[in-house]
């Protein structure tokens, strides 16, 4: 076994950059090369193309620019390669491999993980009783894909079975990381603590450039974006980690830069669950030891659950959005009376064509700060961005939406400068998803290899792990006092005490926060509690939220429950993946201690 294995993810969304492969093949010095090129909308989107032509339905990038160009270096640098670009279509992807290996003269040895896709079993499936997650609902009655979320056992057994390349569908994004650590270090089902290290490994770098300072808090610190480095994790057998990038390559790699990818993108990080382990980030740590060089550790594990988490999408109607500047005084003003007369025509258009009217709507002044509502700052602004946005059971019904942007043009508010794009907005499918949860005993894996089949006994381990078990959280700390002589006596924003990262999960966002100094933590506890956060995202949010503390990193992680619209293709709201809601938390004043007010430098008047 190997002492340490050095991993580089490439790609953390279908469509990231084509420089990262070729960055780490010919700078990274690494053993393995991942990529991730998965969300769910992404999944739709190729069950839709496979549906159109039969050899279609993965992601097309990783041939096109992953092997095709690199196929002889990686051959020769003996790196395994491991994907789940084979999306709803791993054979397909595995044929288009094989022929650009071929053209480069090399022999790289393929093999594909089966079995994550269910729909041709969704007969069976219907008969199970299942319910969506959160909201309880029965399975839709027409579905677009339906695909179980694999573990790393099927990747490592495909990796001792000689491949060299291993596509996958739909696995968890951290799979494919967690499967060469199997691999290499020979960890078993029972090693819940190194598996869970393996997990946060992969969830760390999963999203390529995130965690080398992509979207970190105190942007202007980061250097050269146009040079961006993606990480590279050195492994040791313990599962702990140091995270580095290729030299000469831009990014930054902190504690901060590190930890802040840890909380993107989960809920309870007491139990963030894969197929292979329930894991507890609470107390990870993370230790600076060189220059762009972190070491994490700490992370546990639990035995997993019974279920594969399920990924389904279904179509439900029609959506339109178009955007259009509008320059001049008082354009937020202007801007709100345009779409408003838009929406006021059109429904009385519906109305005599007997069409129906709108199922949903969002008017959003961008410039204007309409995401932010009541803690909008804006008092005045001379251009902004109109969105319309709109769903309808009826494509035509949007079609005439579309139509009647333009001529406001000349027969509507003065300062419309003409719509962005070429042409007319045209409507597209509404794809919504549907989260369920399967037993792991129905879900068969295989493995194709050489022109073999090998089913697994066990793909991923049935542990009876349920997060109703765990202990409720303790009660947020006593407000600060008012009075007296410890009194708080200013307010600060809250990114002058912590650092913030947001995702989504469906129709869920996340904010994680953390504090710059220790010392802060208790200030975050009392300060930033659930009622807190609610209040503050009313405008946005129609669920409850929740709070999780996390004492390695004195941070807090919050769920905002139905705070997307839907979430993904589903929303119509001009932030869908919740990208901006840690910029808009860390922007919430905050009541501090005079003494630490005039530390941060930032208070202001209580």
């Amino acid at each position: 076994m190997a002492n340490t294995v050095r991993i580089g993810c490439h790609s953390g969304f279908w469509g990231d950059t084509e420089t990262a492969a070729a960055q780490l093949v010919r700078q990274g010095n690494v053993d393995y090369l991942v990529s991730d090129y998965l969300a769910e909308v992404t999944m739709s989107i190729m069950a839709a193309q496979k549906l159109r032509n039969p050899q279609a339905g993965y992601a097309i990038d990783f041939v096109s620019v992953v092997m095709a160009p690199l196929a002889r270096e990686i051959a020769d640098k003996k790196i395994k390669v491991i994907t789940n670009a084979g999306g709803v279509n791993p054979q397909a992807c595995r044929d288009a491999v094989l022929k650009a290996c071929e053209a480069a003269g090399v022999k790289l040895k393929v093999a594909v993980v089966l079995g994550d896709d269910l729909l041709p079993r969704i007969d069976e499936l219907r008969g199970l009783d299942i319910r969506e997650m959160d909201t309880g609902a029965e399975l839709p009655a027409k579905i677009v894909s339906m695909n179980a979320y694999l573990g790393g056992f099927p990747i490592a057994r495909a990796l001792a079975e000689g491949a060299d390349v291993v596509i996958t569908g739909r696995c968890v994004d951290s799979a494919v990381t967690l499967g060469a650590l199997i691999h290499a270090f020979g960890w078993t089902m029972d090693d819940y603590d190194r598996l869970a290290a393996g997990t946060l490994c992969g969830h760390i770098i999963e999203c390529g450039a995130q965690c080398n300072g992509g979207n970190f808090t105190d942007w202007q610190l980061v250097p050269d974006y146009d040079n961006m480095g993606f990480p590279v994790a050195e492994v040791s057998a313990d599962g702990s980690f140091v995270l580095s990038k290729p030299e000469g390559t831009g990014g930054l790699i902190t504690t901060a830069t590190v930890a802040e990818q840890m909380l993107y993108e989960i809920g309870d990080p007491r139990a963030y669950m894969v197929p292979d382990v329930a894991c507890d980030f609470t107390q990870a740590t993370y230790e600076q030891v060189g220059k762009d060089r972190v070491r994490v550790s700490g992370a546990k594990g639990r035995p997993p659950t019974d279920t594969y988490k399920v990924s389904t999408t279904w179509p439900d109607g029609y959506k339109l959005s178009t955007i259009f500047m509008l320059g001049g005084r008082e354009a937020v003003a202007k801007g709100q009376h345009s779409a408003e007369a838009i929406i006021k025509k059109t429904r009385r258009m519906f109305r005599e064509k007997n069409m129906g009217d709108y199922r949903d709507l969002s008017i959003e002044i961008i410039g204007g700060e309409a995401t932010y509502g009541p803690h909008s700052r804006v008092q005045e602004s001379r251009e902004v961005v109109v969105k319309i946005a709109a769903k309808h059971d009826q494509k035509e019904a949007l079609g005439l939406l579309g139509r009647e942007i333009a001529p406001m043009a000349t027969g509507g508010v003065v300062g419309m400068t003409g719509s962005f794009g070429a042409g007319r907005s045209t409507p597209s499918p509404v794809i919504r998803m549907f989260s369920c949860l399967v037993p792991k005993t129905l879900v068969p894996v295989t493995i194709e290899m050489d022109g073999h089949s090998i089913t697994l006994d066990r793909a991923a381990k049935s542990g009876g792990f349920s997060a109703a078990d765990l202990p409720a959280e303790a009660p947020a700390a006593p407000a600060l006092p008012t009075t007296g002589p410890n009194a708080a006596t200013a307010t600060v924003p809250l990114v002058a005490l912590a650092y913030g990262r947001s995702g989504d999960k469906g129709d869920n966002a996340n904010i994680g926060i953390f504090a710059r100094k220790p010392e802060y933590e208790p200030i975050l506890d009392a300060e930033v509690t659930e009622e807190a956060v609610a209040r503050y995202f009313a405008h946005r949010i129609q669920g409850k939220v929740t709070r999780w503390r996390l004492p390695g990193i004195h941070g807090f992680n919050f769920l905002l429950r139905q705070a997307l619209g839907g979430g993904g293709m589903a929303s119509l709201k001009a932030d869908p993946l919740a990208k901006a809601f840690a910029q808009m938390l860390l922007d919430m004043p905050v009541r501090v201690p005079a003494q630490v007010a005039r530390e941060v430098g930032e208070s202001q008047a209580a």
